[in-house]
């Protein structure tokens, strides 16, 4: 048998000259393939990332407008609670005006001298005592406007009467009782306040003016 050349195509013999090195770096075109994998990873975790923030912000202000909401809620039930009197409070106190009508309508010597009447005056000072108590526990309060400088917020001037022993402006009759209900006006009072009296001293940091000092002994009328 005649002796065969080797062939050189053979598959399984491989040119060393040709042969890949193991140490070689990759080829340019498996490198981009993994500089591309890399990429698209990363930019799938900054979106999450993204993602995941902006959820955060949403449930943040999702709290903080159930929470406004519940502050909200709470202060208007204390509110329909503190007010919720407001029309029966102005019904009673215009009923109480009554004591008081009847009260002045009894002379001071009148009653001393008659004990009968005195006893009837002293009942029905008692009676308007006790109501007065009765609507402070719930709130309402009977202002102390006499000898006060006017406020337009809580009084109602129906007459001014010519004084000069008193500041202009000053409260010198309450006509009516005015009633606070908390820290809201129920019913502003109804006053005649002091005209042709010095002007009222002004305070330092002109806030408003300086109330004058009570006087028991001033006239009413």
């Amino acid at each position: 048998m005649a002796h065969m050349p080797p062939n050189d195509s053979d598959p399984k013999k491989i040119d060393p000259e040709v042969a890949p090195d193991p140490a070689a770096p990759a080829n340019a075109s498996g490198q981009s393939r993994g500089d591309d994998n890399a990429r698209t990873v990363h930019d799938v975790i900054a979106a999450l990332q993204a993602e995941a923030a902006e959820f955060k912000d949403k449930w943040l202000r999702a709290h903080a407008e159930i929470e406004n909401f519940r502050k909200r809620a709470e202060r208007e039930k204390e509110e329909t609670a503190k007010y919720a009197v407001t029309r029966l409070a102005r019904d009673i106190v215009t009923v109480g005006d009554n004591f008081q009508r009847a009260i002045s309508a009894v002379p001071a010597d009148a009653a001393e001298n008659d004990p009968a009447l005195k006893s009837f005056l002293e009942g029905v000072t008692l009676t308007e005592r006790e109501l007065l108590n009765a609507l402070e526990r719930h709130g309402i309060k009977r202002q102390e406007a006499m000898h006060a400088p006017f406020n337009p917020h809580l009084h109602q001037a129906v007459m001014e009467i010519p004084r000069t022993d008193v500041p202009e402006g000053t409260v010198v009759q309450v006509l009516q009782s005015g009633f606070m209900i908390e820290d809201r006006v129920l019913r502003p009072a109804m006053v005649a306040v002091a005209k042709g009296g010095p002007k009222l001293p002004t305070v330092p940091d002109g806030s408003g003016p300086v109330p004058p000092p009570a006087n028991e002994n001033a006239s009413t009328d």
